[in-house]
């Protein structure tokens, strides 16, 4: 059971981050639950803000990926349990990035290998890394999973 492995890693699932405007957290369409974009938002609160690569470094980026892969996981967890997850499909990661950096690649990594850790093999999943001019709050990472469920 995920939830188990969840326990294992000594990782508990935040609360649902609120939304910041007119949309759901998640949404279940037949055996998939795709998440919308999720800030690395802690408790309520965007702690860091700014560009990776001028403001944010790849390794505070990469762990703020990291939070918001969790903070989808708790929204998939709220619509249809964790331990019904079968398979991530699919990761999209959205980097504020200053000019000239490339490294978007490295920031997402923080959520893909997360993914690996908590799901194995289950957690191999297509994905895009995507640098973006800004990003809601002044983020430097968002991140958006599609995961299939058990039917």
């Amino acid at each position: 059971m995920i939830s188990n492995r969840l326990a294992e890693l000594g990782i508990e699932l935040p609360g649902v981050a609120k939304p910041v405007a007119a949309y759901v957290p998640a949404l279940a369409v037949g055996n998939q639950v795709w998440t919308s974009g999720q800030l690395p938002i802690v408790k309520g609160n965007l702690e860091v803000t700014g560009k990776v690569g001028w403001d944010v470094s790849t390794e505070v980026a990469y762990d703020l990926a990291r939070t918001a892969a969790l903070n989808a996981l708790a929204a998939i967890d709220a619509v249809a349990g964790i331990d019904n997850v079968t398979r991530v499909l699919k990761v999209t990661g959205y980097v504020a990035s200053a000019d000239g950096y490339t490294d978007q690649p490295k920031v997402v990594n923080g959520a893909s290998e997360l993914l690996g850790e908590i799901f194995g093999e289950r957690g191999t999943h297509v994905r895009s890394a995507v640098g973006v001019a800004e990003l809601p709050l002044g983020a430097p990472v968002e991140i958006e999973i599609v995961v299939e469920i058990a039917s």
